[in-house]
């Protein structure tokens, strides 16, 4: 059977190819952007199959407002993926306090209200699946990304919980933890704090490690395998370097838990 998908930040990166690539297999879209002239062409080639959002998704009025009309229009809503999001960057150090809340606002709270939005419909349905785009730094994290890491370590917190809470409801949740893709994450879309000179080593090494990534459609077979499976995983990481740096960051952590576990018990007062 055909889905129907709600999809946040649809008019590039990951959310432009699986809006379209799931137009292009039969299923039909409800697509939100800040621009809507970013999505006219999806909009016009796929008609009454795609419906354009206008949704800046911090706006929490605004969020549920959406996932209403797209569910009154479709008549039902299979699918809802939080991809709305920007990386940060920026040391600790150099973060105000309006840089972290603009990347909360948009990749913790944004994601929050449009889960909470579609809640109520998946569960009167008696099914749903909502994906969760966090990142592979949302399992370990990365020097000059650390507000970034926060807003995904928070939204892993939050759908861990939620994948739990609404499983009697038939309603699915999956977290998907890319490594890094050709989305213009870290280019037109990025924000980036005022530069302090301590830094500029770490910064300088960051550009020279950068290596070639794979375009954002390699991801959609992927996406698909896990929204038409009856059993899907509550976290998928996408690309071979997202396992790697995801298995050596929780080795890490058992490494040093069993290292310090006579200390650890020691807390037992027994």
């Amino acid at each position: 059977m055909s889905k129907v998908w709600f999809i946040t930040g649809a008019s590039r990166g990951f959310g432009r190819s699986w809006t379209l690539a799931a137009l292009e297999r039969g299923d039909r879209v409800a697509g939100t952007a800040r621009d809507l002239s970013a999505v006219a062409d999806i909009a016009a080639k796929y008609r009454d199959a795609f419906l354009p959002l206008q949704l800046d998704v911090t706006n929490r009025e605004r969020a549920f407002a959406a996932v209403q009309q797209a569910h009154e229009y479709f008549e039902r809503l299979d699918v809802v993926v939080n991809n709305a999001g920007y990386g940060h960057f920026g040391y600790v150090e150099e973060i105000t306090e309006d840089d972290v809340r603009s990347q909360l606002e948009t990749n913790f709270f944004g994601a929050l209200w449009i889960t909470q939005a579609a809640i109520p419909i998946m569960r009167e349905q008696g099914a749903g699946h909502i994906v969760q785009i966090s990142s592979v730094g949302g399992v370990a994290a990365f020097p000059g990304i650390g507000m970034y890491n926060a807003s995904k370590w928070a939204l892993e917190a939050m759908s861990e919980a939620l994948s739990q809470e609404v499983a009697g409801f038939g309603i699915k949740v999956t977290i998907i933890e890319p490594a890094g893709f050709d989305t213009d994450w870290s280019g037109d879309s990025a924000a980036h704090s005022g530069a302090l000179p301590h830094y500029e080593a770490f910064r300088a090494a960051r550009v020279a490690a950068r290596r070639q990534t794979p375009p954002a459609e390699a991801t959609n077979a992927a996406l698909f395998a896990v929204v038409d499976d009856k059993q899907p995983p509550l976290r998928l990481l996408l690309s071979s370097p997202a396992l790697m740096l995801a298995t050596s960051a929780y080795e890490k952590r058992l490494a040093e838990w069993q290292a310090w576990a006579d200390i650890t018990r020691s807390a037992d007062g027994i």
